[in-house]
Formats: C-alpha cells, structure tokens, sequence
C-alpha cells in the first residue's frame, strides 16, 4: 500500500497533463474500492488527500469541472467513513475547511468516489447549487465571522432537534411504505417534510460557512450528513 500511494503522489504531484491526472484519479477509485484498509487508511491522510488531491483544485491546473468533482467527490465520501478500522479524521478536517471556505459538492450521481458497499450519501450542497452554469467549485467569498451568544446556541440546537425529529420521521415513512403502494396520508406528509428538510439543510449550509463555533460546526456537519441520508432515500 505504501509503494502504491507513493506512486499515486508522484503522478499527481505538480502535473499540469490532464490526460494523466484524469487516469490516475480512475486508478484511484478502483483502489478504493477493491482495496482494503490498509491502502485506505493512507489515502485519507492530509498528505494525500489535501496536499496532493485537493490542490489540484487551484486555478493553475485548470481542470476540468467533472475532475474537479470527482477529487470533491472523494473527499466527501471518504469524510463519511469506511467499513473497517479506518480513520478518517484528517480527511474531516479537509472536508470541514472545504465547507467553510463556501465550496460547493458535487451531486451524488456525479462520481462513486466512495468505499465499496457502503452508502452512498447525497452530496447537494443547498438547492442554489442546482444550476451549473454558476456553480464554482473553488473557494467562494466567505461572509464575515458569525459568533453565537448562548441563547442563539440554545435555539439553534432546538432547532437542529427538530430537524432531527422530521428525519426519524421520514425514514419510518420510506421504510413501511412500499414503492406502489404508499399509504395517501404518509405520502403527504412525507412531501412537507421533504421541503422542510430542504430548507432547514439550505440554512445549515450557509451557517457552516459563518459559524466559529467548533462544536455548532460538528453539530451541524452531523445533521447536515443525517439530512443528506434521508432525502437520498427519498430521492431514491
């Protein structure tokens, strides 16, 4: 594993050729995916993931917008673990200065990207980021530092229950229902927590761009995952 992580940094290290880049981003994908963890467990690293993948996002390498989505892919699904005894700490961290830097993921369906057998979370960043003519996945223009009093932090985790409250909601609906033949009133419900979720995720989005907090910052990556999770369900 070592040998061919190292071969991995050297090809994408300070590469300018797309051609090799695009390849070596598949050989990539298939290690993830056929490897076990003790290749993995190096992949997350900062080493690999922030100084050689991710910064091939800077504007010097002009990459093109599917391989730029498929390095954030990445991140992000290796961010939300693998099956095994693999830490994946310091590709969090990675993925937490991404989100507060304003960059936008991919959609799920962009790009695997992610550990074998394992699910798939949505990856939509808030409805704004639908339109792709737009969307710039490198850093955005951050706004000015958010700093929560207390009672902000109170409310703000009332809040976070509820949304919590609507996913526990929604799962038990997609679960007893069965595609064909849903029950009417579970449907409905199932539409205005839908949007309600949407909602609250578009919010949780911009709050992670702004807030200083650490733990509001954890606490509001875990829901947005949870959130991710469930309206993939639905979705599907």
């Amino acid at each position: 594993p070592k040998d061919a992580v190292k071969a991995l940094k050297k090809k994408l290290s300070k590469n300018c050729n797309h051609k090799e880049i695009r390849l070596t981003l598949s050989l990539l994908d298939m290690c993830i995916e056929n490897c076990g963890p003790r290749f993995q467990s190096l992949v997350v690293k900062k080493d690999f993931c922030k100084d050689k993948l991710v910064k091939l996002l800077n504007p010097r390498y002009n990459l093109p917008m599917d391989m730029q989505e498929k390095i954030l892919t990445f991140i992000m699904t290796w961010a939300r673990g693998f099956q095994g005894m693999v830490d994946v700490s310091e590709v969090k961290e990675v993925y937490l200065e991404l989100l507060k830097k304003g960059v936008e993921f991919p959609s799920s369906d962009t790009s695997r990207g992610g550990p074998k057998a394992s699910s798939q979370p949505s990856t939509k960043s808030s409805p704004s980021s639908a339109n792709p003519a737009k969307r710039s996945l490198l850093p955005l223009p951050t706004g000015p530092a958010l700093l929560l009093t207390p009672e902000q932090i109170g409310k703000l985790y009332s809040e976070l229950d509820m949304a919590k409250m609507n996913v526990r909601v929604m799962s038990s609906i997609l679960k007893e229902n069965v595609p064909g033949s849903e029950n009417p009133d579970d449907m409905n419900l199932l539409q205005k927590l839908y949007k309600t979720c949407r909602m609250m995720q578009e919010r949780i989005m911009e709050l992670l761009v702004t807030v200083e907090n650490e733990d509001v910052i954890v606490e509001l990556i875990q829901v947005n995952e949870d959130l991710n999770n469930v309206l993939l369900g639905h979705e599907r």
